[in-house]
């Protein structure tokens, strides 16, 4: 059953719908130096099929819940079992409202992690870091050497 309440941003959602929350490891790079920080996540139902299979990931834990559980009206709420440490990620309402269609649209996907429960079994892994607030800087020593044939009418 369908609960009548919905969100301003997102009508097609209401406050029941499905979706999965994972606690991921991350890191931020300030002053030279690389600090470690987790941070809350929604799992789109594609990640989470590809997560499932034992790709490596920074995720520690995905949590099967319902939007009302994570967001009051236009403000997020610390889910259960997550630790008071974690930080949520950027553009987290937009981006657990559009995960809950993920769901709506893929319905298999909801008994990948059944409603209510805890999934801790990922291949954890922080060999690559997840750097959230890294720059990219290009210079000349990335341009691609071109071999002197390459523009010439032979």
């Amino acid at each position: 059953m369908t609960t009548a309440i919905s969100y301003s941003s997102a009508p097609d959602l209401a406050t029941d719908d499905y979706i999965v929350i994972g606690l991921a490891t991350c890191f931020i790079k300030e002053d030279g130096e690389v600090h470690q920080i987790e941070v809350i996540e929604p799992i789109p139902s594609a990640a989470l099929e590809a997560l499932l299979k034992g790709i490596p990931t920074s995720y520690k834990l995905a949590c099967a819940t319902t939007l009302g559980s994570v967001l009051d009206g236009d403000s997020q709420l610390m889910p259960d079992g997550f630790p008071q440490s974690a930080q949520f990620g950027e553009e987290f309402i937009p981006r657990v409202l559009a995960v809950a269609r993920t769901y709506k649209r893929r319905e298999s996907a909801k008994s990948l992690i059944p409603l209510g429960t805890t999934y801790t079994e990922f291949k954890y892994s922080v060999d690559r870091k997840r750097v959230l607030n890294a720059a990219r800087v290009v210079t000349k020593e990335d341009n691609v050497k071109q071999h002197s044939h390459t523009h010439k009418v032979l």
